[in-house]
């Protein structure tokens, strides 16, 4: 933990000074000659040297965003970085110099003392540290804690008792977000699964008092359904695979003029009339090497949102970039609140109450993105919502892997 360099004496007592200024303590060669932490064999080139603070190699505790805490072998701290005092509410000149115990009166969510229950300076010399658990300080402020326990050798007494700590507020983030997950999941299962259900009991149960237009009624309601479920369990693989950094890209060439027009006809297929869709082409287009499933995926979500909370004619125009192709989707509708543009591309974000998971655009941004694009949105000239990616000019799948 302690580096040593050859100085003298007034380096030594500038290094004191910028000890102090970063919340820790210089440290002293160890009684043997050697460093604190470092086997004497490995201190001995060392010798006649002082340490210098972490500054001189252009580290400073207080740059740290986690809290450092460091103890010496008498269990006295000598450090408590700024991020340490954020967290725990407790200044460094007050727990410099003290017991570490005293310093950071830890206990369990049961009410034990930490300390007692580690013994970081007695107990098992065999011991490396401790994993990061969830522990309280006086007055029930919560924090992540993990240490690690530095001897002179893998048996030997402890010279250097390092604490890590983290604020919980980012662990609950991510739980509240889970909640959210689970809650919007369970939501969209319920309706279509008690729809399939239902119809499949009613069918085994009376299958000869339906006549047949009233069974293909009952199925393809079955089969919406069941497709709606699989969607659902589509994006959230995708969600996973976005979150976890793990989304494949394989890239193909791509026709995006003939895959915005092979959308517009399924839409127009499903009722919507032509005439609401207006189709810009800007050529010549670049080539283009992209996911064709992902590039769908775009799309349709792009349309499906224009068509369900826009109104008016929805334009899309496809045009080449400096970087590559840029697609924009715009409608005429009442457009996105400014103040929640920054929202759009979150997890569970809805334009309207016209339903949806609000998972659609999250999903969008990150296969973009996977495609080394950006995506942005904005007013439209008649007001409506615009959304505009663009995927920069790459390289087939097996020049990249």
């Amino acid at each position: 933990m302690t580096v040593g360099t050859n100085s003298s004496p007034g380096a030594a007592d500038a290094a004191h000074a910028d000890g102090q200024r970063f919340g820790c303590a210089p440290e002293s060669p160890a009684a043997d000659g050697g460093l604190s932490g470092v086997p004497p064999q490995a201190a001995e080139p060392a010798r006649g040297r002082v340490p210098v603070p972490p500054a001189a190699l252009g580290l400073d505790p207080d740059e740290l965003p986690d809290g450092l805490v460091v103890a010496d072998d008498t269990g006295r701290v000598i450090c408590f970085n700024a991020a340490a005092a954020r967290i725990t509410a407790i200044a460094a000149g007050q727990a410099l110099g003290t017991r570490i115990d005293s310093a950071l009166p830890l206990e369990d969510l049961e009410g034990r003392r930490w300390w007692t229950l580690t013994d970081p300076y007695g107990g098992l010399a065999t011991r490396r540290g401790q994993p990061e658990r969830n522990l309280l300080l006086p007055g029930g402020r919560e924090v992540l804690v993990s240490a690690s326990y530095i001897r002179t050798h893998p048996t030997g007494p402890l010279r250097r008792l390092v604490v890590t700590l983290r604020g919980t507020e980012a662990r609950r983030r991510t739980e509240r977000s889970h909640a959210e997950l689970i809650a919007t999941v369970a939501h969209e299962l319920r309706s279509p699964l008690t729809s399939v259900k239902g119809f499949t009991a009613t069918l085994l149960a009376k299958w000869e008092r339906f006549t047949d237009d009233q069974k293909r009624l009952m199925l393809e309601t079955v089969d919406a359904d069941a497709n709606r479920v699989t969607r659902l369990i589509a994006e959230l693989l995708d969600i996973s695979r976005i979150d976890s950094g793990r989304l494949e890209v394989r890239r193909q060439p791509v026709d995006i003029a003939t895959a915005v027009g092979r959308h517009v006809q399924a839409l127009t297929a499903n009722g919507q009339a032509p005439e609401r869709f207006l189709v810009r082409v800007s050529r010549p287009l670049p080539d283009l090497w992209a996911d064709p499933d992902k590039i769908d995926q775009i799309l349709g979500n792009l349309l499906e949102n224009a068509v369900r909370h826009g109104d008016g004619t929805v334009t899309i125009d496809v045009s080449p970039h400096e970087k590559g192709t840029a697609v924009t989707v715009t409608d005429e509708g009442p457009g996105i609140p400014e103040e929640s543009m920054g929202r759009v591309f979150t997890r569970f974000w809805r334009g309207s109450k016209r339903g949806g998971t609000g998972l659609g655009l999250y999903i969008v941004k990150g296969i973009v993105e996977a495609h080394g694009g950006t995506i942005t949105v904005g007013r439209g000239p008649g007001g409506g919502a615009e959304f505009r990616f663009i995927l920069p000019v790459s390289a087939p799948a097996y020049l990249t892997q």
